[in-house]
Order: C-alpha cells, then sequence, then structure tokens
C-alpha cells in the first residue's frame, strides 16, 4: 500500500470514544494510519474530560471537534479503509455510503460519559485502556500478507475483547 490506511471511529456523539480512538491510532499508528472520527448525532463538543485524559497521557489535546459522519460520505471525503463503531447504538444505525468500501466491525466500548460523578474520570481511563488494547491489536494485524477474508475476522475478533471492565 503506497498511502496510509484512512481509519474512521463512530459513534452516536462523537464527543468521548470516537475521539480517544482517533487520538491513539494517529499517535500509535503514526505514518502508518490517518484516524478521523465521527457521530450520527454529533454533539456539536468533545468532552471535556475526554481532552483533560488525553493531555495527561502526553497525546496531543487540541483539534479534536465533534462531527457529523456525513463529512465522510461527501464528495472529497478521505477514501476509508476501516471504519469502526465503538458505541453500540452506532452500531445498530444505517450509515453512510462510505467512500472506498472500507472493512467494519464493531468495537463497542461502555460509555465513560453516561457515567456521572466522581466515577467519571476512572469510566474514561477504562475506556482509553480497552481502545488503547484494541488498537495495539490492530496495529499488529499483517495487512499486507492477510487476504480479506480472514482481516475480517480477526477485525470482528478484536471488537469480541472482553476488556470493558479492565484497566
Amino acid at each position: 500500500m503506497t498511502r496510509p490506511y484512512n481509519v474512521l471511529f463512530l459513534c452516536t456523539g462523537n464527543s468521548a470514544r470516537s475521539i480517544l480512538a482517533e487520538a491513539i491510532l494517529n499517535k500509535d499508528g503514526a505514518g502508518r494510519f490517518n484516524a478521523f472520527s465521527a457521530g450520527s448525532f454529533p454533539k456539536g463538543q468533545v468532552h471535556a474530560e475526554a481532552l483533560k485524559l488525553l493531555d495527561e497521557l502526553g497525546y496531543p489535546s487540541e483539534g479534536f471537534r465533534s462531527k457529523s459522519w456525513d463529512e465522510f460520505a461527501a464528495d472529497g471525503a478521505p477514501l476509508l479503509d476501516f471504519v469502526f463503531t465503538v458505541c453500540d447504538n452506532a452500531a445498530g444505525e444505517t450509515c453512510p455510503f462510505w467512500p472506498g468500501q472500507p472493512m467494519t466491525a464493531h468495537w463497542g466500548i461502555e460509555d465513560p460519559a453516561a457515567v456521572q460523578g466522581e466515577r467519571q474520570p476512572q469510566a474514561f481511563r477504562n475506556a482509553y485502556y480497552a481502545l488503547q488494547r484494541r488498537i495495539g491489536l490492530f496495529l499488529s494485524l499483517p495487512f499486507e500478507s492477510s487476504d480479506e477474508l480472514s482481516l475480517q475476522t480477526r477485525l470482528r475478533e478484536i471488537g469480541r475483547t472482553g476488556d470493558q471492565d479492565a484497566a
């Protein structure tokens, strides 16, 4: 492959989980991947706790915005190689047509923004660590030497790793 793989992470609000996944893949997959995030019903702003956590963990925390998935189905959008839903609601929605006919998988992560009060920072950390593990597995896949069917199977297996509660 001559260009980096383009990966879109989807969630309903595009304010927490998909933003975390975008940041992780852009840093850990630098040069090999371009990560993006979007939502079916974007909140319009990134959750403050997501930005705080990214900053604490040494990730860039500026430039993120909550945006509609329609941006990635429009003319001129990047050709997508992979699309991952990271929340159960977005997985059940009818998605737009994605340019590039990407491989898709569901990597559901519990919503840290739904946790209120003093437990919320830990919920964001749990979501981060679950996404980091899955993205690490994704980065270790032999993309160039795998056929499409076996790669698709492995992408779905990554989404079934039972690590949402681990941190």
